[in-house]
C-alpha cells in the first residue's frame, strides 16, 4: 500500500507518519504507533479494552510463530471488511486503534 493509501485511510484521526520497520510499515499518530502494514495487510492496534470490538467485527489478531513454534499474539488486528468501503466507519476504527496507543503508555 502506497502512503497516498494509508494517508487516506487514517485521515478520519489525521495526520499520520509512516515508518519502514520489518520488512513493512509503522503508521502513527500524534507520535503513537497505532498500526502495522504487514505483507500488504493493515493492522490496528488493540488492547483489553478494545481487542472484543475488533474480534466481534470478524477481525483477527495477528500472530506469528516463536522460535519454539508456538504462537506468539501480538496486539494488532486487521480491519474489519466494512471499513475498506466506508470512511465513517474506518475512522471509528482508526480511533480505537489510536485510543488502544494512549492506555499503552
Amino acid at each position: 500500500m502506497d502512503a497516498a493509501a494509508i494517508e487516506e485511510m487514517f485521515q478520519g484521526l489525521g495526520p499520520v507518519t509512516i515508518k519502514r520497520m520489518f520488512g513493512g510499515k509503522g503508521i502513527y499518530h500524534m507520535g503513537r504507533i497505532i498500526a502495522l502494514e504487514v505483507r500488504d495487510e493493515m493492522l490496528l492496534k488493540a488492547d483489553a479494552q478494545s481487542a472484543p470490538e475488533f474480534a466481534e467485527a470478524g477481525s483477527t489478531q495477528w500472530t506469528y510463530d516463536g522460535r519454539k513454534g508456538t504462537p506468539i499474539k501480538m496486539p494488532y488486528w486487521s480491519v474489519p471488511e466494512d471499513a475498506y468501503d466506508d470512511p465513517d466507519i474506518m475512522a471509528k476504527w482508526v480511533r480505537l486503534a489510536y485510543e488502544a496507543a494512549l492506555r499503552a503508555e
